[in-house]
């Protein structure tokens, strides 16, 4: 059962866990299947974060923010929650990727509308952007 699961998409060990005690499977058998599954290496919290970060990044253009509530919901460890997303936002790649994503969002429009502008922040703030990463991007085209 836990194979069938893992074979749609990577799941994080909480959710193979949940998977099962809903399937009628006892807690006892459900601790046993996934240490098999970590041995076997299907499961594993930390490879997990990091595809799943990695993806939503590259793949959907989200930020930190909005990936580590994701995590947070699949049941992922905080510290392993911020390994990850150090790893792929390091210092300036947060502002790069903001870029990127405003860019591709924006490409028609002109970002010196100040209408435009709000609709531009309110895009980065529901990707995950923080505050920061989003003013510094908007005051670089309102100049």
């Amino acid at each position: 059962m836990a194979l069938r699961f893992l074979g749609r998409r990577a799941r994080s060990e909480a959710e193979i866990t949940e998977h099962l005690k809903r399937k009628g499977y006892a807690p006892a058998l459900a601790t046993l299947t996934l240490e098999q599954l970590r041995r076997s290496r299907y499961a594993g919290d930390e490879g997990f974060a990091r595809d799943w970060v990695r993806s939503r990044a590259d793949g959907r253009g989200y930020g930190p923010r909005r990936i580590e509530q994701e995590l947070r919901a699949k049941g992922i460890d905080e510290s392993l929650i911020l390994d990850a997303l150090r790893e792929t936002f390091g210092a300036n790649n947060e502002r790069d990727r903001a870029r990127l994503a405003l860019e591709k969002q924006f490409r028609r429009e002109r970002l010196d509308d100040p209408k435009t502008l709000r609709r531009a922040a309110a895009f980065l703030q529901r990707r995950g952007y923080s505050e920061t990463v989003i003013l510094e991007l908007l005051r670089q085209h309102e100049d």
